[in-house]
């Protein structure tokens, strides 16, 4: 059997989180799937994430200070194991399926057809491990027409509508969210599938197999907002959600900046009047009057708003509007999350020593847990095939399962 690599540093401390014990076989690549199982190991599991000889296509995207080792990478991937295995080799093939045979979890985003080509279909790998969760993280439902379709983040924002959406919007062409939005949307979906199939497994003792399809996830987020009047059939108006595609809901121009500003509903309306010297402004135009009126004379109400908040200065209006308890935010870069008061002080955003990459900015699990804490200290990003021969060692010896 061949060896990759070299042993890395040791992980949390056991018994750390409330996924403390939980052994995940990661055979995912680029965000979705190393979203998730990144969620997972800062939760505590044991995240193996076997890697072609190759590697995971992230390494390579910069900026990085080393070969491999770039900067969505070392965010999407720190806490876990990486292990080097050519599945096209039998003796590698057969070291993954002993890894999986003592595994808790498997999961991957390769096509369900060439997952059976290589033996590790889900009737296969669960014939030696009927507790296993094997969960394929794809880019369809694969009991639909797209089943076999390629799937990717910028493909599945435009089947789901978000560049029309972009458009309807802002008006210069459809656009796609300039995020990793839909891959992220499925990462989160992937996370809550594991975490509830190990919860079913508890009660059953056997597990199952998980489907998680990128489509249907980010699709699911949009109709959520979006089907309006499609909801009712026959339709009763048109899809969308009004506010949502207003031009004037965007960050408001001060008269020396922007401000992030959300009257939302009667208290907040009644209260804004009150502080710019026009109580009666909501008995006085019906378009004011309440929810309904707002919602539908929402492009109006928000471009009178924008030529109110011209007229005071950021600082002016955030004393005014905070006085009043009326919601409002800074517009942020990125880059001021790293200082953000509140992120720092809640220990959110931690600078940590990566042992070859230096001093790295990275992010915390944002929930917080009363009984199962998480771990204090994750594995920092791997190299490539790290853990190889401390992981392969391991499994001389296939486990058995309880």
């Amino acid at each position: 059997m061949k060896s990759h690599g070299h042993a890395g540093a040791p992980g949390p401390a056991t018994g750390e989180g409330p996924l403390a014990g939980v052994k995940i076989i990661d055979l995912t690549s680029v965000l979705m799937g190393p979203f998730a199982t990144q969620i997972l190991a800062q939760l505590g599991a044991d995240v193996i994430k076997v890697e072609s000889p190759e590697g995971d296509d992230m390494r390579r995207i910069g900026p990085m200070r080393s070969e491999g080792m770039g900067a969505i990478f070392l965010q999407a991937n720190h806490g876990k194991r990486s292990i080097v295995l050519n599945l096209k080799e039998s003796e590698d093939r057969a070291a993954l399926l002993s890894l999986i045979a003592g595994a808790d979890v498997f999961v991957s985003n390769v096509r369900p057809a060439a997952l059976e080509r290589l033996g590790l279909d889900y009737e296969s790998v669960a014939a030696s491990n009927p507790r296993l969760i094997y969960v394929n993280c794809c880019g369809f439902n694969p009991d639909g027409p797209y089943g076999d379709l390629p799937a990717y983040d910028d493909l599945i924002q435009g089947a789901t509508a978000i560049p029309w959406l972009m458009n309807e919007y802002l008006g210069t062409g459809p656009a796609y969210a300039p995020l990793t939005l839909s891959d992220r949307i499925g990462g989160l979906n992937a996370v809550y599938a594991i975490t509830t199939a190990l919860y079913a497994r508890e009660r059953s003792g056997v597990g199952q197999a998980v489907s998680v399809p990128l489509f249907e996830a980010t699709a699911q987020f949009v109709m959520g907002d979006h089907l309006g009047g499609h909801l009712f059939d026959p339709p009763i108006g048109p899809a969308g959600y009004r506010r949502l595609l207003t031009p004037h809901r965007r960050p408001y121009r001060t008269n020396d900046g922007y401000l992030c500003i959300l009257i939302y509903n009667d208290k907040h309306w009644r209260a804004f009047f009150g502080a710019i010297g026009d109580p009666g402004r909501m008995e006085r135009d019906h378009r004011f009057a309440n929810t309904t009126a707002r919602a539908e004379n929402i492009d109006a109400v928000y471009a009178e708003l924008g030529e109110i908040i011209r007229q005071r200065s950021t600082t002016e209006w955030r004393a005014l509007l905070d006085a009043a308890d009326i919601p409002n935010a800074p517009v942020n870069m990125p880059t001021d999350l790293l200082t953000d008061e509140h992120l720092f002080g809640t220990g959110f955003v931690s600078t940590t020593e990566h042992p070859t990459e230096g001093r790295v900015n990275l992010v915390r699990n944002p929930i917080g847990w009363s009984g199962t804490p998480l771990p204090a200290h994750l594995r920092p990003a791997p190299l490539h095939g790290e853990h190889s021969r401390e992981v392969l060692d391991q499994i001389a010896a296939p486990p058995s399962n309880p």
